[in-house]
């Protein structure tokens, strides 16, 4: 008997538009951004700065050994400002540039209702329709980033 291929509830796409200065994604205490070796070169690049230098001022390694950006005293990004603003909005990391399309807020019904209390992106009046090939797209790309690096 051959198996139905189910088709994920958001194929159909997502409303959805980032919002300038919102920072919540990025706002959220004690959350790790993980970093492929692309992420790590891009935004050394845009300190200009050598890479291994770049990370061991602005990230850590996890328990693993995964590098990941650190995060202040509060555990929020060190690159948030104030005003909830990115301090490196054109080099983010992979992960970043994902949000809200992570597979642990779309696997299930309870899980995106979560997201959507953080992100009013996904409720703004002005949102966009976010087709399903992009949404895979960022999938992908948060996959890729969590996997991570450890050695240059």
């Amino acid at each position: 008997m051959a198996r139905r291929h189910i088709q994920p509830w958001w194929k159909d796409g997502i409303l959805f538009t980032c919002l300038p200065n919102c920072g919540r994604c990025c706002d959220e205490p004690h959350g790790l951004v993980y970093l492929s070796k692309e992420d790590a070169h891009r935004i050394a690049g845009h300190h200009e700065m050598d890479t291994q230098e770049w990370l061991e001022r602005d990230a850590r390694q996890t328990h693993d050994g995964r590098w990941v950006l650190k995060s202040n005293g509060d555990g929020i990004c060190i690159y948030i400002q104030d005003d909830k603003s990115c301090d490196i909005h054109a080099a983010k990391p992979a992960q970043c540039s994902a949000f809200p399309f992570w597979y642990e807020n779309v696997r299930d019904d309870p899980s995106w209702r979560k997201t959507i209390g953080i992100c009013p992106g996904l409720v703004h009046p002005d949102a966009i329709l976010i087709n399903g090939e992009t949404i895979q797209a960022h999938l992908n790309a948060d996959a890729r980033a969590e996997q991570g690096f450890r050695n240059l």
